[in-house]
């Protein structure tokens, strides 16, 4: 498939920054809908379903949108899926103008929000390769990451500013806005169609997804790739909900000591981001992603050894995690990306994700359990040693080295 370079950049560019906008104000209003949550219930439970509301439309129904992102255009489905995250936030203002909104009503949005998000992560991901060239794939994945990171950090301080001087549907009318003007940007681009668009399919949506998850298969490195990556994830997920606990239990701090762990992360994780943007080009990437890995077995194996009077060398070990994360999630899509043909790449993302997204729960509950018998700094020193076995395997593994 040609591609005309001449236009590549602007045209990934546009996309980009319409994207730029709408992860920021998603992330904003997820960080409000999180305090109004915990205002008006002060329950752990209720946080608890928010967030597996917001990722089991992917665990679920993963394979079969996969099936449908790669059947149909994906410029529309990106644009359908940005207008539904926004009519989903206006039915919700609609309703804040008249009543308080219900908890119930709050969830029943984030559930569609994240159908939505379910449908255009991998329709975004499967068009990336029709507009980049391959060598620029690595690059682009860096870049990716760190406008994420990016998000991660100013959104928690937007969102306590927001929320101290507007309502609630302010903040919904901000993101609504964003959905648009990333649906906007999405329509002014020329996205290349694939052939798989203008057949008539007789396969059955079992069969589809039989050939999304075949793809993987047939391919021996991406396929170990992607089992040494859902170890990996069964491991560090639950992590992820453990930083306050580790900040704010084991070294006895407050809220503020937990913002500023999660901070250190998200500076850690832009920095990656753009280091993989400009390392793009360098051909040895499975050591990179295995030396990430080992980065991250290595800052947690630190982290749980500490004494609890050890917060500030934490706060670098959290840096160095963020760090490291980069330059395994970016190369991971990347290599995916050239690896697979266009027509299978929706099916592949959606299965991936579901996979890593069904790992989380497991994650955490087994977490759960041994956390609270051995203490959240054994956790980590644990998770720690799992992990740099995991950096290991993944280099040692012959089938992953010879992707690169």
């Amino acid at each position: 498939m040609t591609k005309q370079t001449s236009k590549w950049k602007q045209t990934f560019f546009i996309i980009w920054m319409g994207q730029a906008v709408s992860l920021i104000t998603s992330a904003v209003l997820q960080m409000a809908i999180i305090f109004y949550l915990t205002e008006k219930t002060q329950s752990a439970m209720v946080l608890s379903m928010a967030s597996l509301v917001g990722f089991m439309p992917y665990a679920v129904f993963g394979p079969a949108i996969g099936v449908l992102v790669d059947r149909h255009n994906r410029k529309k489905i990106m644009i359908g899926a940005d207008l539904i995250i926004a009519a989903a936030g206006a039915v919700l203002v609609l309703i804040a103008f008249y009543t308080e909104l219900p908890v119930w009503m709050v969830m029943a949005v984030l559930f569609i929000r994240s159908i939505g998000t379910a449908f255009h992560s991998p329709a975004l991901s499967a068009v990336t390769p029709l507009l980049v060239p391959e060598d620029w794939l690595t690059k682009c994945a860096g870049y990716s990451q760190a406008l994420q990171s990016i998000s991660y950090i100013v959104s928690p301080a937007i969102a306590a500013f927001l929320y101290s001087v507007w309502d609630l549907n302010l903040i919904i009318i901000l993101d609504v806005l964003g959905a648009v003007i990333a649906c906007t940007a999405v329509v002014f681009v020329p996205v290349p169609k694939l052939k798989t668009e203008h057949q008539q399919f007789k396969k059955s949506f079992r069969e589809e997804m039989k050939d999304g998850f075949a793809a993987i298969k047939e391919n021996k490195g991406l396929f170990d790739l992607l089992l040494i990556g859902t170890l990996y994830m069964l491991v560090y997920m639950p992590i992820n909900a453990l930083y306050p606990l580790m900040s704010m239990g084991y070294f006895n701090g407050t809220p503020t000591h937990a913002s500023i762990t999660e901070i250190a992360y998200a500076v850690g994780m832009l920095t990656g981001g753009l280091l993989l943007g400009l390392l793009g080009g360098y051909k040895k990437r499975i050591i990179l992603m295995s030396a990430s890995i080992l980065l991250m077995g290595f800052s947690l194996t630190v982290s749980g050894l500490l004494p609890s009077q050890g917060f500030i060398i934490f706060i670098i070990c959290c840096g160095i995690m963020g760090l490291s994360v980069p330059f395994y999630s970016g190369i991971q899509m990347a290599l995916f990306q050239e690896k697979i043909k266009p027509e299978y790449l929706g099916r592949v993302f959606s299965l991936t994700g579901s996979i890593i997204s069904l790992a989380m729960p497991i994650g955490l509950i087994l977490s759960g359990a041994f956390t609270d018998k051995i203490g959240v700094n054994h956790w980590f020193f644990i998770s720690g040693v799992l992990i740099i076995v995991i950096a290991i395997i993944c280099y040692l593994v012959p089938t992953v080295r010879k992707l690169d």
